[in-house]
């Protein structure tokens, strides 16, 4: 499974990068925002230089909700690198956009995904990735991990190419149980990548490691 940060903070993708887990990234207006990245030309100038930091898969959201406007913004982000990756909604437009994209050779991540019906439709379409939103289910009281795995048998079943990345990560166990789920991909904020480090066994035991050397060197 790889690990993809989802951020638009340059220093957290420098970060991940040198702690050699990172595998791609994602990112959306919204985290655009959150780091101040505003009008068209900064937001497209921002994708480029996340595209420098990493040669793995950055996918680079659309905001436009029609065909027209969905097929126009993603030639352009596909334009700015080979390693961008166009997100488009789940929606209907989006649906139509993700097929005309996969026939003209571009590739593309399917957001906002809740259902495995969606999924289907995502498959079908020819999308690249697929992002269910696991955090956001869990919100609204369903099991969003259980999604996961109900996708990966099919896409198993039927031998669709789509890839599942798991998306909307709240904490390090997502991961693991997005792991054992069958995610090919996860999306997560470097702190959930980083929580898996910790154990308080591990921390016990090196402290105890470290107790008994320094007591056989006093000895010495």
């Amino acid at each position: 499974m790889r690990f993809f940060i989802d951020t638009a903070n340059l220093d957290e993708i420098k970060e991940a990068k040198d702690f050699g887990i990172l595998d791609g990234v994602t990112t959306n207006p919204s985290l655009m925002a959150k780091e101040g990245i505003t009008g068209t030309d900064n937001v497209m100038k921002h994708y480029k230089a996340i595209c420098e930091l990493t040669d793995g898969d950055v996918s680079a959201e659309v905001i436009s909700t029609d065909f027209e406007g969905i097929i126009r913004e993603g030639q352009i982000l596909a334009d700015l690198a080979p390693n961008i990756v166009v997100k488009v909604p789940m929606i209907r437009d989006g649906v139509k956009a993700i097929s005309w994209f996969t026939e003209n050779d571009i590739r593309t991540n399917c957001t906002l995904v809740f259902s495995a019906g969606q999924a289907i439709l995502a498959a079908k379409a020819g999308a690249t990735y697929l992002s269910p939103f696991i955090g956001r289910i869990d919100d609204t009281s369903w099991d969003g991990i259980e999604l996961i795995h109900q996708i990966a048998e099919i896409y198993a079943i039927q031998s669709f190419d789509t890839e599942i990345l798991a998306a909307s990560i709240r904490n390090s166990k997502h991961i693991v149980d997005a792991a054992e789920s069958g995610a090919d991909v996860v999306t997560c904020p470097l702190k959930a990548i980083l929580g898996l480090l910790y154990h308080p066994l591990t921390d016990i035991g090196l402290a105890k490691f470290l107790a008994d050397h320094k007591k056989a060197n006093e000895k010495a």
